[in-house]
């Protein structure tokens, strides 16, 4: 089944910090993860192929598309972004590995990307936060939500994610 993106590369210049400029080949692959690996992980796997199918053709809509706009959209463009910076300086090409680093500024250390990292994860965790509260309350208009079985992916209830090991 062929998978639509949930967010245009507009939505992801318009509600973060990355810069218009950037060329889009750069991140659309960490776009797709964040989908793959964040999003469909709360909305399971029923949801995530309903919604997705529904983009597809073109007819998404209802409750189907306030549930994207309002939910979705926003906790994928911060797993994106999450996703994207610690690959943001670097570029892989036929001669090898490269760090990009600019004529105009100074590149940022690995504590300050770090930081970008965990800011995008805060903004994550509480746009996924009022998902999960949303699609609780209102489970009953979006059947998807908990129709999963055997293989398919059920959905996390817990938008807090630590980085701790025990």
């Amino acid at each position: 089944m062929a998978k639509a993106l949930f967010i245009k590369r507009a939505d992801l210049v318009k509600n973060t910090a990355i810069s218009g400029n950037v060329d889009v080949d750069k991140y659309i692959q960490f776009i797709k993860l964040a989908q793959d690996i964040h999003v469909q992980n709360y909305l399971g796997t029923d949801l995530y192929n309903k919604i997705s199918a529904d983009i597809i053709a073109g007819s998404l809509s209802g409750n189907y598309l306030t549930l994207v706009n309002t939910y979705i959209q926003p906790m994928l463009i911060h797993f994106s972004m999450a996703e994207y910076l610690p690959f943001a300086s670097y570029q892989i090409a036929n001669g090898g590995v490269f760090k990009h680093d600019s004529t105009s500024g100074s590149p940022a250390t690995k504590e300050e990307v770090d930081f970008l990292i965990q800011k995008e994860r805060d903004y994550a965790n509480y746009y996924t936060n009022r998902f999960i509260d949303y699609i609780n309350q209102n489970n009953s208009l979006f059947p998807e939500y908990l129709s999963n079985s055997n293989e398919d992916i059920s959905p996390d209830r817990d938008a807090y994610s630590s980085n701790w090991n025990l």
